[in-house]
């Protein structure tokens, strides 16, 4: 067999006592479906292998009642009962002839114990890192030792369900282990505290009885977080950590290597834009052990992790994210396929799944999640039907998504978009500041259109109902998106503020489009409280400007908290010299400021100011679809994306993924997908 560049990352890796068959590595993470949907949970694991990832782990697993991490539906191994629904996960993979991982987890103070209703532990007395109010008791000796126990219990439990490696986890400021390593965490005086040595007295335990119980058969893999990105204050990689390392260096037969906590693990291409960000960080840890290390960082470039590879920096190239994007990442650079990669955006709209407890979604991949309940593929599709042409009307995420999922069915697939550029709002959106990346969305879409003969293109071409109906091609999907109001009607307002005719009003649109905005101070009114907001304004102030950033909320860019981000992104704005205004409502613009109330009852304030940029909704483009509707004459005619429901871009990738799949289709059967569950079973299990 002829070698080539990336022959190295398909070499087996011996793991302790189990055989990786190459050195892809997908490193645990979470997916919002886990003991709830374990059907749903081993579905998505197995695409990976599938797609050729050597090892495939699942998620943050339970060990006992007093870790619960309700509402989120991790996985749980709390007795035998749970064994059937991880087995699931192990056979899917192990049909694949890939290993499978389980990350066992203790979550201490991180765990509030919400459903279980028992105490929260931790190494001292503290509040637990939720929002409740409750607090974890300082564990004694008893605890130390149940702890111990319900570890080596459950990696029993785990090797009878079919794991191959299974985890200690000491990272993401999340588990005990940790927790008991971390002085600002851990100020006993007793062999568990004092000392680094004692503060990693129960880590060495823990390793020790986990090989003990299970390693006869199964690998024991030590997550360690040896860099928190806090300087002093935390844990450092070239101090503290190189000594965890030095100190355990072949105790563990794989060490997984990242920083700490997720919001640093899992950062976003906004604030991290270069893949393999980690490595900085991990890259000492191989000099200290003969084990294998593998570590992450959204590291994406194949020639990257030859690279890494052959330095000696790792020996498995880990990975989540970039796993979710494109489970088939492995098999397509065997294949030497390098260009049809869906490279991971960095978007974490994975991450927010998770954190709103539902099963997790991806911008990139929008069959993440739906393998089981939709019977989704991410390479494979349903061949056409009785028709032979379809047309596409917006080439943005939606469109372009739809576009090519309907090429690949076999139709012949015509895309018109009024604009000079194919992409939409991913492409305008990866021009503002932060977001490059970003264009990925678009630049795979269209690569793979270019490659299809059954595709045509046409841009610089705004279409009436009389054009498209002129084009007799019956079958049509409406993909012509939405533009930012204009008015100020949004979240917290559903009246418009009275406005002043000589004050220059702009939405992110007009942002986008490389307005040229007047001198003097700029308001940024941000009701829509998601991403855009934050951005323009940073943007804005990269620009040169002097903003003030407006917000009814309490804080930036409130549901960034789901990505990770609404710390960096506030800190970034008050480094740029934003000035910011929280709690305040836009009541009135008038021709030299805006008026503001207080959102809770307060004191108002006035904003001088010689422009406002209004980030509140956005309006539905439906005008050509309504007049095709009133016509009447087309077969299908179906509006998709943000023109059916604005939303994020993953949501009008996911639209168009929906709307070329259903094409033809049985509708009945489509709506059924939608409720699609496992349901819980009703047999008693008080008493065994």
């Amino acid at each position: 067999m002829k070698s080539g560049p990336y022959d190295v990352l398909f070499e087996p890796v011996r793991i302790g006592p189990v055989t990786a068959p190459n050195r892809f590595y997908q490193v645990p993470h979470c997916t919002g479906q886990g003991h709830l949907r374990p059907r749903a949970d081993a579905s998505g694991r197995a695409m990976k292998a599938a797609g050729g990832w050597g090892v495939v782990c699942n998620q943050e697993t339970e060990i006992h009642p007093t870790s619960d991490l309700t509402p989120f539906p991790e996985s749980r191994l709390w007795d035998e009962k749970d064994i059937p629904a991880l087995r699931l996960m192990t056979d899917a993979v192990h049909a694949h002839g890939s290993l499978a991982g389980i990350e066992l987890a203790h979550n201490g103070n991180h765990a509030a114990n919400l459903l279980s209703r028992a105490p929260s532990f931790a190494p001292s007395d503290m509040s637990i890192d939720v929002l409740y109010p409750k607090q974890a008791r300082a564990m004694d000796k008893t605890d130390i030792k149940n702890l111990r126990r319900w570890h080596r219990d459950a990696a029993r439990r785990a090797k009878e369900a079919g794991f191959d490696i299974i985890y200690v986890y000491a990272g993401h400021r999340m588990t005990l282990p940790q927790h008991f390593l971390l002085p600002d965490m851990n100020d006993r005086s007793d062999e568990y505290g004092g000392s680094l040595e004692n503060r990693v007295r129960l880590i060495r335990e823990l390793i020790e009885e986990t090989k003990e119980e299970v390693g006869d058969r199964c690998a024991v893999a030590f997550r360690f977080a040896v860099e928190e990105l806090m300087g002093a204050d935390g844990m450092q990689g070239q101090e503290e950590g190189r000594e965890v390392v030095e100190m355990l260096a072949e105790l563990p037969d794989l060490w997984d290597v990242n920083v700490s906590d997720w919001s640093n693990d899992s950062a976003t291409t906004r604030f991290m834009p270069n893949d393999g960000f980690q490595i900085e960080h991990i890259n000492f840890v191989k000099q200290l052990t003969t084990k294998p290390v593998v570590g992450t960082g959204r590291i994406t470039s194949p020639d990257m992790m030859v690279s890494l590879i052959n330095k000696g920096v790792l020996d498995l190239i880990g990975a989540a994210r970039p796993s979710i994007a494109d489970p088939f990442l492995p098999t397509k650079i065997r294949e030497g396929r390098i260009e049809e990669i869906r490279e991971c955006i960095g978007c974490n709209i994975c991450v927010s799944s998770d954190n709103h407890g539902v099963p997790i979604r991806c911008t990139q991949n929008p069959t993440m999640g739906e393998e089981w309940r939709r019977n989704w593929h991410p390479e494979q599709i349903e061949p056409k039907g009785e028709a032979e042409a379809a047309l596409v009307v917006g080439a943005g995420p939606a469109g372009l998504e739809c576009a090519m999922q309907l090429a690949r069915r076999g139709y012949a697939v015509t895309i018109a978009d009024a604009r000079d550029a194919a992409g939409g709002r991913a492409k305008r959106e990866a021009e503002l500041h932060g977001l490059s990346a970003w264009k990925r969305v678009s630049d795979n879409r269209l690569y793979d259109l270019k490659q299809r003969g059954n595709v045509n293109l046409y841009l610089e071409s705004e279409l009436s109902a009389k054009d498209v109906l002129d084009l007799e091609i019956p079958n049509v999907f409406i993909a012509t998106g939405a533009r930012w109001r204009s008015d100020g009607v949004g979240r917290s307002s559903r009246t418009a503020p009275k406005r002043a005719s000589l004050m220059p009003v702009f939405t992110p649109d007009d942002i986008m489009d490389q307005t040229v905005l007047p001198g003097g101070p700029i308001v940024i009114y941000d009701d829509d409280q998601i991403y855009i907001g934050g951005v323009i304004a940073q943007h804005l102030a990269a620009a040169g400007h002097a903003v003030h950033f407006v917000t009814p909320a309490a804080i930036v860019s409130p549901w960034t908290e789901m990505t990770l981000e609404q710390g960096r992104i506030q800190r970034a704005l008050i480094a740029a010299g934003v000035t910011i205004h929280t709690g305040r409502r836009l009541v009135e613009i008038t021709t030299d400021r805006c008026r503001l109330d207080c959102t809770y009852g307060g004191a108002g304030n006035d904003v001088l100011c010689g422009a406002v940029v209004l980030i509140t909704e956005r309006t539905r483009k439906t005008a050509l679809y309504d007049e095709l509707k009133r016509e009447g004459t087309l077969s299908h005619l179906e509006l998709i994306g943000d023109a059916a429901s604005p939303g994020l871009i993953a949501d009008a990738v996911f639209d168009g993924h929906r709307a070329a799949r259903g094409f033809e289709g049985d509708t009945e059967a489509q709506d059924a997908t939608y409720f699609r569950r496992e349901l819980v079973s009703l047999h008693d299990t008080i008493g065994g």
